[in-house]
């Protein structure tokens, strides 16, 4: 599975190299000239041979997709993918036949040139899914997510209204009066992340000792990011089914957490400053918690300029 997360961001990274070279008045290869590449690469390449077709041509698919969104203005300009950071690959097209339950806890899924892989039952994999993706996160965990739209979550159809005012010493500020905040790390290990963050600056770049600081320091940032998207699943369900219409403040979460570092001729001001509040605005879950809204209060979520 390594190599099939190694072998789709190898294609990504020459789609996305592809794209930077373009210049007006040159066509930029699509999807059918990709994959005439992809076939002549793999008949050059023993090792790109010997990973899955499929898995490959998917990332093409997927970057092709990721180009129509960028010209519809959906979505930002597909860029690179990063060793350790970006692991994962995506199957379509499965079958049936290739996703089984063992028990109440565990099923297994065939992944090409894998075979059976067994996963953990974290809920009922829902009847009719054609694909699914595999990731591994910075601290050694593997993933598989199942494509699926769930069902919007019903409201109590009574008219009633909430406004939500997002914050960072409060998340979440409801208009009843409740103040919800997203839970993070313990005071002992925010002192033992300060800890193994000073290890990692001392340790030699290359070695062991700084490789496994890094992957303590991955598990504990895994942990605080499970915690918060746990509470953001309990509380938007929680809201979409006491309340109607719910009203969000319209915050572009994206500009307002860009660094103020500047540039060389001109540097920017109290950076410092502005680089913890990004860690607090990005720590109460800002945008997740508005994204999970929109799904399960599909249409009863309104965004209100934040004057």
């Amino acid at each position: 599975m390594t190599e099939h997360c190694r072998h789709a961001r190898y294609v990504w990274n020459l789609a996305v190299e592809q794209q930077q070279h373009w210049q007006p008045g040159r066509r930029a290869p699509g999807y059918n000239d990709q994959c005439a590449q992809l076939t002549a690469a793999r008949a050059e390449h023993d090792w790109l041979a010997a990973g899955s077709q499929t898995v490959q041509q998917q990332a093409l698919r997927d970057f092709a997709q990721a180009m129509r969104n960028f010209f519809g203005g959906t979505h930002r300009r597909p860029t690179w993918r990063a060793a350790g950071r970006h692991e994962g690959f995506r199957q379509v097209g499965v079958k049936p036949h290739h996703i089984e339950r063992l028990n109440r806890r565990f099923g297994r899924v065939w992944i090409p040139k894998v075979g059976w892989v067994r996963f953990r039952l974290s809920r009922p994999v829902p009847e009719g899914v054609r694909s699914y993706r595999v990731t591994c996160d910075r601290a050694g965990r593997w993933h598989i997510a199942f494509a699926h739209i769930p069902d919007p979550i019903a409201g109590p159809r009574e008219g009633s209204v909430l406004g939500i005012d997002r914050g960072v010493a409060v998340s979440a500020a409801l208009s009843t009066g409740e103040l919800l905040q997203a839970p993070g790390l313990s005071r002992g290990e925010a002192r033992r992340l300060k800890v193994l963050q000073q290890r990692l600056a001392r340790a030699a770049r290359g070695s062991n000792r700084r490789a496994q600081t890094k992957l303590a320091i991955a598990k504990l940032r895994a942990r605080e990011t499970d915690r918060r998207k746990d509470w953001v699943e309990k509380v938007t369900t929680d809201i979409a089914r006491r309340f109607d219409t719910i009203r969000i403040e319209a915050l572009d979460v994206h500009a307002m957490t860009r660094s103020a570092r500047g540039t060389v001729e001109q540097p920017g001001q109290r950076v410092a400053q502005k680089r913890g509040l990004n860690r607090g605005i990005s720590r109460s879950g800002w945008g997740l918690l508005a994204a999970r809204l929109q799904h399960k209060a599909y249409g009863r979520v309104e965004q209100v300029p934040a004057a």
